[in-house]
């Protein structure tokens, strides 16, 4: 065991692992977390306020970046993690919104009124 933790300090030590934290290949993912983590705590928020048209073109814009982390070379998997966290995350606030505004919203807004 004493030989793997060695080798992992002797990796996180090495010249190319400190070239990689300066680079954009990993600044970029970092700074895009910022939109999926969003959408997870928007979760918890009420359903009427998203906007199914937002939900709709980050959904897109994730998935097209997938495949943009994928087929990179070097491939960027923190990137690709990041986009595919952000796909589920906007695809559950996509199926809140239809059943809010959709499905159950609208049961629920004509008792309200009655």
């Amino acid at each position: 065991m004493s030989a793997l933790g060695r080798k992992l300090v002797d990796q996180l030590k090495s010249k190319e692992f400190r070239e990689y934290l300066m680079s954009t290949h990993f600044w970029g993912p970092v700074a895009n977390w910022g939109i999926p983590l969003a959408a997870i705590a928007d979760t918890r928020k009420d359903p009427s306020f998203i906007s199914g048209k937002m939900t709709f073109a980050l959904t897109l814009y994730s998935i097209m970046f997938m495949r943009f982390a994928w087929r990179v070379q070097p491939r960027n998997l923190l990137l690709f993690a990041c986009h595919f966290t952000n796909t589920c995350a906007q695809l559950t606030q996509g199926g809140r919104f239809i059943n809010y505004h959709y499905l159950q919203g609208s049961k629920q807004k004509t008792q309200d009124t009655k």
